[in-house]
């Protein structure tokens, strides 16, 4: 008869299709069930941090949810930054564990309750009667909530024979959150009149926009406004006339483009938190502007937004429509006035910096050109680990749609999350080329799943580590204020030798010619190249703009 960790593997696969896992004594036999008696695929990984951030990546590209799995204790617990990380970035997934059994813990069980409940995410366990309709239960409140959820399997319970898998519910989930009664209505009605009355309106919306698929809404509503646009980092692409379109808020913004937003006269806000970074420190918006955020938060996230409308990101766009097209207003012209092109120019670098080293600028605009230029890597998702080279993709490598453009680690500011996403974005988006941008601090933190990401990605997968021999953040944080360097100094690693050491073409970038094989291997068949890492030896003298402003306020 099937157990109960079949009863849950079933239950589960006739909802998600990926798991990304390590095995261990306590989801053993749920993976034997999942490789026996499912079509869902299982992604082995090398640590279980890097299982949880695969199928958040895998989330972020697709839409879709996926499931990681540990065993109990130290395998939980290596999970626990990664998790923090989705609840914090409102990523929907199941992480599946094993758990103390139900007779009391062992010298090696923690209270794996309290420890997920500590980082937001809830924990529900099954047992030898309801491990179907609970896996069902905690599929529903992942995608309800747009949280992670735990379902722990207890040791002794895992394999206890459960009977026939029962046909278990759809989960259900409630429908987009529109303003509410006569209130909301009016809001909204006021807000369309204001923006009637706009003579410089701007939209800006975040990956909370994209998540309700506002995109095409928010398009027709820029139109109908005739309002310049931009978009937060993980909001990149969403608006589909790029040519009256800023790119992206805060400090990776171009420095033209984000003093053009001081000139609006309203500021409406789809869908984006509003966090120190998007907002430059207070100093995104003049103070003249209205601010209005539209969110479904209970209340505004940031003091400078002036009206709130609380709802779902596409109703409340498509609603704007609507009630502007009543009053026949008319688009501001203010986004045809100017010349957005050039309010987006980037600072090119110098090539070399100073110290012999290579200029990230020049190194990032030449890689942003070398895929754009070639159709394989043209479709891609960039996934990015966090540090001070963070900037560098974000400033001058082109994102289709935020889908495309992931930061797996930066909601919680975490480092070493970057290799482990390659395989979630990998698994998301089979016919894409996958590009990660890491240091060299946050690679040496996730090189368990360097092999993961090789493997699973294969000839569709570009790693570009920015190697500056340090950890570059605190370098330019903590070095300016003259704090003993050592700790934040890395001895030069070789990256591409470690590449090499599991399958990938390892190159060594210490010269702008040599990223002449990035080129020929974008012009190569993804099936038949390898995985290329491309290990550049930057400065750490460039600062990136939006650390000039961090170091601006710390001082």
């Amino acid at each position: 008869m099937p157990s109960v960790s079949a009863h849950v593997a079933v239950t589960l696969a006739a909802h998600i299709d990926q798991v990304f896992g390590v095995m261990g004594n306590g989801n053993a036999y749920f993976l034997d069930a999942i490789e026996r008696e499912t079509s869902t695929v299982y992604t082995a990984m090398r640590h279980e941090a890097g299982a949880v951030v695969a199928a958040d990546a895998f989330h972020r590209a697709s839409g879709r949810i996926a499931a990681a799995t540990a065993t109990y204790g130290a395998g939980f617990t290596n999970t626990l930054t990664a998790l923090a990380e989705a609840v914090q970035a409102h990523v929907p997934l199941v992480l599946v564990v094993g758990d103390e059994p139900t007779s009391g813990s062992r010298p090696w069980d923690v209270d794996q309750i309290a420890l997920a409940s500590a980082v937001g995410a809830r924990t529900y366990t099954v047992g030898r009667a309801d491990a179907a309709a609970t896996t069902v239960i905690a599929i529903e409140h992942a995608l309800a909530y747009r949280v992670p959820t735990v379902l722990a399997i207890p040791y002794d319970v895992a394999q206890l024979d459960a009977g026939p898998v029962p046909e278990a519910p759809q989960p259900a989930l409630p429908a987009p959150l529109a303003p509410n009664g006569a209130f909301g209505a009016g809001a909204v009605a006021d807000l369309a009149r204001t923006l009637a009355a706009a003579r410089r309106p701007f939209l800006l919306a975040g990956r909370g926009a994209w998540a309700a698929d506002a995109g095409a809404a928010l398009g027709t509503l820029a139109d109908a406004t005739g309002a310049v646009t931009a978009s937060t980092a993980l909001g990149r692409g969403i608006f589909p006339r790029t040519e009256f379109d800023l790119g992206v808020t805060g400090g990776f913004g171009a420095e033209g483009a984000m003093q053009l937003v001081r000139d609006a006269d309203v500021a409406v806000v789809f869908g984006a938190s509003l966090n120190q970074f998007t907002m430059r420190f207070g100093e995104l918006f003049a103070p003249g502007t209205r601010i209005v955020q539209v969110d479904v938060s209970p209340a505004a996230t940031h003091p400078h937004v002036g009206g709130f409308i609380r709802g779902d990101a596409r109703v409340v766009a498509e609603s704007l429509v609507d009630a502007l097209r009543a009053q026949e207003a008319a688009p501001s012209g203010w986004r045809e006035s100017l010349d957005l092109a050039a309010l987006r120019t980037r600072e090119p670098g110098e090539g070399v910096a100073p110290d012999g080293r290579l200029d990230p600028r020049t190194v990032a605009a030449r890689i942003g050109e070398t895929l754009e230029a070639h159709a394989s890597t043209r479709d891609r998702v960039v996934v990015s680990d966090g540090g001070h080279f963070i900037g560098w993709a974000n400033m001058y490598w082109p994102v289709a749609s935020p889908d495309r453009m992931m930061m797996v680690g930066t909601t919680y500011q975490s480092i070493g999350l970057g290799f482990p996403s390659v395989p979630g974005a990998a698994a998301a988006r089979p016919e894409s080329t996958i590009v990660l941008s890491t240091g060299d601090g946050g690679g040496l933190m996730a090189l368990a799943d360097l092999e993961s990401a090789v493997r699973v990605a294969g000839g569709r997968g570009l790693t570009v580590v920015w190697n500056d021999g340090a950890y570059g953040a605190e370098v330019n944080l903590y070095g300016l204020k003259g704090l003993a360097p050592g700790p934040m100094l890395i001895p030069e690693v070789d990256f591409a030798g470690l590449g090499r050491s599991v399958g990938a073409e390892g190159v060594v970038v210490r010269t702008l010619d040599d990223l002449e094989r990035l080129a020929s291997w974008a012009a190569e068949p993804a099936a038949s190249r390898p995985f290329l890492l491309l290990d550049v030896r930057i400065s750490d003298t460039v600062i990136a703009p939006y650390q000039q402003e961090i170091i601006r306020v710390n001082s």
